[in-house]
């Protein structure tokens, strides 16, 4: 290629200087300025290599107002504090760059109709193609909080609604598992600490393990509630010491399951010899607890797939598909189950 002059180059280069270089029409360097799909391969790699060597840079601006759309979304999410938002946060920052978008997001301190509201407006100042939206809390009451409707919106762990694209776990299936192994192994309950009482999730996984003992004829024992932390877990590892008639524990989480541990560990507990413990999430870590820890897997990789997915068809479309996608989950047995002693 022949460069051009560097008074040209840095009076700024153009479209024409670019088709110049390259040897083909300005329309042609149009079309692959604004990722047209007709351009055969060998000249988009044509034009692609002389927009470098003449500095030309694409005004992306520009055509975001001529096609409607900024290769842009929101997120609004209600903390990131819990290992589940940020993982699922993580997953579809990757997924939104796989697809060549940026991602803008926007924390909100509690859902009400106030600050989603407010959080949706700033979004759509700052030009976003769509939003999504991650919301731990299960109080989604429509009466107190209207989703957007002018825009794709996907949904993440909550209960929307059928009016909404919703992507979650399988929160039923995976605490039903858990449940379901530790009555296998022949502890004659299952006792349960549950996340907050305001969490979508952990409403699902306290229900799914009620039913689940209920199937077996066996009535659920009261519910032990944490936060979702460490230091609940341990508080609560605590009080279970204190009864002396637990032999198995599903934690709704690995954190509060690593800290119910400690509490057993402490108290001079073996687990899984005087108590099994099973949690929910099955973080990186969570194989190296002492001992290892028995845990459902939630695909979070795939959660964000799912939703950058879902949210990119109604983008494209400009078609709204209601409903709701659950990624499975699958639980991951290691040291921390086993018979009670009085099975063995």
């Amino acid at each position: 290629m022949t460069g051009l002059s560097r008074p040209e180059a840095r009076r700024g280069a153009s479209m024409a200087d670019v088709a110049k270089v390259a040897g083909v029409s300005s329309q042609t360097v149009s079309r692959v300025a604004n990722e047209k799909t007709n351009v055969d391969h060998a000249t988009r790699e044509r034009v692609l290599e002389a927009m470098k060597e003449v500095g030309y840079q694409p005004n992306h601006a520009a055509r975001a107002l001529r096609t409607g759309r900024f290769k842009s979304i929101g997120v609004i999410v209600f903390t990131l504090s819990t290992f589940g938002n940020m993982k699922t946060l993580d997953a579809i920052t990757a997924a939104a760059a796989e697809v060549d978008h940026t991602v803008t997001v926007i924390r909100i301190p509690d859902p009400t109709r106030g600050t989603v509201s407010g959080a949706y407006r700033r979004l759509s100042e700052q030009a976003v193609d769509g939003v999504v939206i991650i919301f731990e809390a299960h109080l989604l009451d429509r009466a107190e909080i209207t989703l957007p409707t002018d825009q794709p919106v996907v949904v993440v762990d909550s209960n929307a609604g059928d009016g909404f694209t919703v992507v979650d776990t399988d929160q039923t299936t995976g605490a039903r598992e858990a449940t379901a192994h530790l009555l296998d192994l022949g502890h004659e309950t299952v006792w349960h600490i549950s996340g907050p009482e305001a969490s979508f999730s952990a409403l699902h996984r306290a229900q799914s393990w009620a039913a689940t003992l209920s199937e077996r004829g066996i009535t659920p024992p009261p519910v032990f509630v944490g936060d979702w932390t460490t230091d609940s877990g341990y508080r609560i590892g605590k009080e279970i010491v204190a009864r002396g008639d637990v032999t198995a524990v599903f934690a709704a989480n690995d954190q509060m399951a690593l800290g119910a541990m400690t509490a057993f560990h402490e108290a001079g507990l073996q687990v899984p010899g005087d108590i099994s413990v099973v949690g929910f999430d099955d973080m990186e870590e969570s194989k190296a607890f002492w001992p290892p820890l028995t845990t459902v897997h939630q695909d979070f990789t795939e959660v964000g797939r799912l939703c950058i997915q879902s949210l990119m068809r109604e983008i494209e479309t400009r078609t709204h598909t209601p409903g709701r996608t659950l990624v499975p989950t699958r639980l991951v047995v290691r040291d921390s189950t086993a018979a009670p002693k009085s099975a063995a």
